[in-house]
């Protein structure tokens, strides 16, 4: 049982990554566990305006133990954009670790993922 776990979890990984344009394998370990904490975050962001009736920044998300997820997974950095009735999580990769993995990365209050 557990075989066929890490099988999938290996074919997901490597859909990710191929969706987002990476093929090395480090950078596919980055960019399926930034892909992971997007959703997430994304998800506590959610919880938090049901709870709070607006949406958190990152650090409010942090401190109030909705995310047990760091500001960073090297090389990406973590972000939230809000609005009145919308947010983004971006993961921005800075420096030229994990080179061919996407430069931004996030997903929106639709769940909706994006690469550049």
């Amino acid at each position: 049982m557990l075989g066929v776990g890490l099988y999938l979890y290996s074919k997901q990984a490597q859909s990710s990554s191929a969706a987002a344009g990476v093929s090395n394998p480090q950078a596919a370990v980055n960019v399926t566990g930034v892909r992971m904490d997007l959703m997430s975050i994304a998800q506590a962001e959610k919880g938090y305006f049901a709870s709070e009736g607006r949406y958190a920044s990152l650090d409010e998300l942090i401190s109030s133990k909705s995310v047990t997820i760091q500001r960073e997974r090297p090389p990406y950095t973590y972000d939230i954009e809000t609005g009145s009735n919308s947010f983004r999580v971006i993961a921005t990769r800075h420096g030229e670790e994990a080179s061919g993995a996407p430069a931004h990365m996030s997903v929106n209050d639709n769940m909706e993922f994006q690469t550049e």
